[in-house]
């Protein structure tokens, strides 16, 4: 491990560049401290979920995937290092495919919503997408572990069926997208 921080505050970017995990400095606004950041701030999403009451197997998922966030930041932060594994992608797809063994068929499209459990899980979703979104900008101008993108990939479709299974876990269901539906609630009885 690399140096702790002992000092919250060390001037050391006020000029808008920052340190990498190997000691270079970068631009604040470069593709891989970009990609970081989306990294952090799918992490503190799933940090808000569980902070939620879950049943157990979800939250102990979520927990192994918080320490995935960490080793895939570390892999970011340090240009040419490779912190991520297709142990850590298999892994995901195991949890995939058990949460969505007992999830009926998908024949509709389904909006965002349902439980506050639920809706946190689809808001992480939403992150990790744009996390994924960096992190293949980021890989088209540097090097990028394959395992990295995969991860990032299969995790925001966990957050998916995570979504519809807290929504069943909650004594609810998914919630259907209705085309048009906007328009019809709008138009007033007699008026056209």
């Amino acid at each position: 491990m690399g140096h702790r921080l002992t000092k919250i505050y060390t001037r050391t970017g006020d000029t808008g560049d920052t340190g990498l995990g190997d000691g270079t400095r970068v631009a604040k606004d470069s593709l891989r401290v970009h990609a970081l950041g989306e990294i952090d701030e799918l992490n503190s999403a799933v940090g808000l979920l569980l902070a939620e009451t879950l049943p157990d197997n979800v939250r102990a998922a979520l927990a192994a995937i918080q320490h995935d966030l960490f080793d895939l930041g570390g892999e970011v932060c340090i240009p040419g290092h490779a912190g991520m594994t297709e142990q850590q992608v298999s892994r995901l797809e195991a949890l995939l495919d058990d949460f969505n063994s007992d999830l009926p068929p998908l024949k509709e499209f389904i909006l965002p919503g349902g439980t506050r459990t639920a809706s946190l899980a689809h808001l992480a979703r939403t992150v990790c997408r744009r996390a994924e979104r960096a992190l293949v900008s980021l890989s088209r101008a540097e090097p990028v572990g394959t395992a990295a993108r995969k991860y990032l990939n299969r995790l925001s479709d966990l957050l998916f069926v995570l979504g519809r299974f807290l929504n069943r876990a909650g004594g609810g269901s998914d919630v259907l997208w209705q085309p048009g539906e906007s328009t019809v609630k709008a138009k007033k009885p007699g008026k056209r």
